[in-house]
Formats: structure tokens, sequence, C-alpha cells
């Protein structure tokens, strides 16, 4: 019985390999391969937004002091699930598997992702769904491309193409995520995965389609900023001046989580030790300053509409960096994208406040740019990513404060596996 199956899985296989021989069209096989990638992808995303969702509610109910122990048992739990079923890894393991390990992401790895990182994000925790959502939708890629016995550049690129398919279900922007999963892969030479650009650009637009469908995405940026307009080109400036600020507190968030790192790595514990100490340090920081607490896709327009004074930004931000900096280095799992763009949003939220001339929008936005450019090397998709959360029309200062950022970018990246060969031989 399995070897007739087996048969007919191969007969259906090879009829799928053959050229569709009646197109005049450069429309292919290839093509329904991607559509059905990012049709995965979609369905994947929106089921874990409803669940993230539900547990979020759920968990909010504890509010006050009851915050502490909440996070406290979230965080033990995830430590559990990953001591026990096995550790998922970070971003930078996925990064390192694209470009080191042919392209191919373990699906073994996503029970443990899926169930900690539910628990991270929906707990509080300073950190996003990307990471994990791009690691089921990745090694999704590489599952399909070993059925229909893709090799080489090929399965890599149906990995990359179902990365970007998760990349864009959160971000909501087809075009920037596709660019990003490309990006984010090597700083200098994302020209090296071109055969990528097409199936990450399909699955992005079928993805974004089902999940905006399952969830009801509404239309419209995620972020509303105040309506600018740009007077002069004295603005290019500013957004340069904004972005070197910027990067000077992502070089304090990459300082912050080296320093924590160490401590933790010095702790010989069992990882779930290490989780439920970070929850219990986010839940002190949530208790006092709750807005730092969910990674800050409804907490930026919260803090873009609230009067906050001075000191409480600057205490916003502080604390915003040391929690996603816990985050990262205490074993919880999760995204650090949308919780820098926070930390961005924070720091032109201070410029303005101290220099009340200086444009809101511009302030904002520039900082967002600049500080995600500079951590994650990644300025030609941050702009296009910027330009869509936002409704940012005037596209050329969100690329200055991004090439700021990334040129004032430490010279030992923060995803260790963006690294050059050369540097690593240092």
């Amino acid at each position: 019985m399995k070897l007739k199956k087996r048969r007919k899985l191969v007969k259906y296989v090879n009829i799928l390999d053959r050229p569709i021989s009646f197109n005049p069209f450069l429309f292919s096989r290839n093509f329904l391969l991607w559509a059905l990638l990012g049709l995965l992808g979609g369905v994947i995303a929106g089921v874990y937004w409803i669940v993230l969702e539900f547990l979020t509610h759920q968990i909010a109910f504890f509010e006050g002091w009851q915050v502490i122990p909440a996070m406290a048992i979230c965080g033990l739990l995830a430590g559990i699930i990953i001591h026990f079923i096995g550790d998922p890894g970070e971003i930078q393991l996925i990064v390192n598997n694209i470009r080191f390990n042919k392209g191919k992401l373990d699906p073994k790895n996503n029970p443990s992702m899926i169930l900690s990182s539910l628990l991270c994000v929906a707990s509080g925790g300073s950190l996003g769904p990307e990471a994990p959502l791009v690691q089921v939708t990745g090694s999704t890629g590489t599952w399909l491309g070993k059925i229909f016995r893709l090799k080489g550049e090929d399965r890599r690129s149906l990995s990359i193409a179902g990365m970007a398919s998760g990349f864009t279900a959160l971000f909501g922007a087809p075009l920037g995520g596709s660019l990003f999963s490309l990006e984010i892969l090597h700083h200098k030479h994302a020209v090296e995965y071109y055969k990528a650009i097409i199936p990450a650009f399909v699955a992005s637009c079928f993805s974004y389609v089902v999940f905006a469908l399952i969830i009801h995405l509404g239309i419209g940026p995620t972020w509303e900023l105040p309506a600018y307009e740009m007077e002069s080109t004295h603005d290019f400036l500013f957004a340069v001046l904004f972005a070197c600020s910027a990067a000077v507190i992502a070089w304090s968030f990459i300082f912050c989580t080296k320093f924590l790192k160490n401590i933790f790595e010095k702790l010989y514990v069992p990882i779930y030790i290490k989780t439920l100490i970070g929850g219990i340090i986010l839940g002190v920081i949530a208790f006092y300053l709750p807005i730092t607490r969910y990674f800050g896709h409804h907490e930026i327009n919260e803090l873009l509409f609230s009067e906050f004074s001075i000191p409480l930004l600057l205490a916003i931000l502080v604390f915003k960096i040391i929690a996603i900096s816990v985050t990262v280095t205490s074993g919880w799992r999760g995204g650090f994208i949308i919780p820098l763009f926070f930390v961005g949003a924070t720091l032109g939220l201070i410029i303005h406040k101290i220099f009340p001339s200086v444009d809101l929008s511009l302030a904002v936005i520039c900082c967002m740019a600049s500080v995600n450019a500079c951590v994650t090397r990644t300025p030609m998709s941050t702009t296009i990513l910027l330009a869509t959360l936002t409704g940012f029309t005037y596209f050329i200062p969100i690329l200055f404060a991004s090439l700021t950022g990334y040129f004032l970018a430490p010279k030992i990246p923060f995803i260790g596996a963006q690294m050059d060969k050369k540097l690593k031989k240092e």
C-alpha cells in the first residue's frame, strides 16, 4: 500500500516537473510552487497570530503587581519547553542555516519555537513574533523544496521565499518583507541571493492576501504619524542628524545586550532558570513602566498620542532597551525588530519635546530607521518597511536616515551570522 502511494507521489511530482508547454508566457510551474508556499505561509502566520492574540488577552488579565509572577511563570514554562523539546535557536541560527547549510531550515525546531515564543510574546516580553514566523515559514519552504526534489540554489530560494512570507505577514509590507528576508542574510552581498528575489515577491504577495483575510487586516498604515510636508532640503540634514543620535542609542543597545549576555552565560544553570530570572526582571520593569511591556505593535501609537514628560520618556527609552536586552539574552524566544522601532520612536519623541520646532514625524521615522538599520544592517528594506508601516510619503529622508545608521554600525555585526569570513579569521 505504501509502495503504491509512493509511486503515485513520484508520478505527480514528475508531471509537475514537466514544463507547461502550452503556456506562451513566463508563467511556469515555479510560480505555482511559490504561490503555494505563500498561501501556506499566510495560513501559518494567520493561525499563529490568532492564537497569540488569544493568549495575550488571557494573560493581560494580570495587572499591577500580578504582572511580575505572571511573566516569571511564563518565562519558566517557556524555558521548560526549550529544555525538554529542544532549543530552537535565535535569528542568528536561521541566518546561519540559509548562508552555510545550503538553505535548509530544520522543521524539527518548529514545535519548540512556536510554543516557547507564544508564551514569551503573549506574556509581554519585549520581542516580536517575527523570528518564530520566519523559522516556521522558512522551514515550510525547505520542506516543499524537498518534496519537489529541488537542490542547491533552488531549494535555498524556496526557503528564503518562505522567510519572506513570514516577514510580510507580520509587517504587512510585501516588498519590504521580501527585501528584508534577503538583506538580513548578508549585509554586504544581498545580491548573492538574486535568484530568490522573484520567489520572495510572489510568496509575499500571496501570504499577505491570505493573512489579511484570516485576521481581517485593515488597509492603511500601522502607525499613525502626523502629516509631514517637506519644506526645504534642510530636512535631509536634519534626517542625518537625527540618525546620528539614533546610532548612539543603537550602540547602547548592542553594548547592553553583550554585557547581559556575558552575565547570563556565566550562570551555569538550566535554561528554565535563566528564563525565570528574565521573566522576573521584565515583570518588575513592566510593573513600573507598563508601556515597555509587549513588543510595541500597538504601544507605538499609544506613545505618539500620549502626553509623556521628557524624564518619563527618557526612563521609557532606557528601560525598553534593558527589557529588549534581557529578553534576547535570558533565553526568551522571539524577534527584536519591532521593539527596536519602538526605541527609535521614543527617541524621536524626546527630540521633538526638547526642540518643538522639529517636525515630529520626521524625527520619529528617522530615528526608527537609523536604530534598526544600525543593529540589523538592513538599510534598503528598513526604508521600504517604514514607508509602508507609517504611510510616510517622502521616501528620501528615511533612506538618508537608514544609510546613516547603516554606515555608523559597529564593524562587528550584532547578528554574528552576518560577519564576513575575513573578520571571523581575525
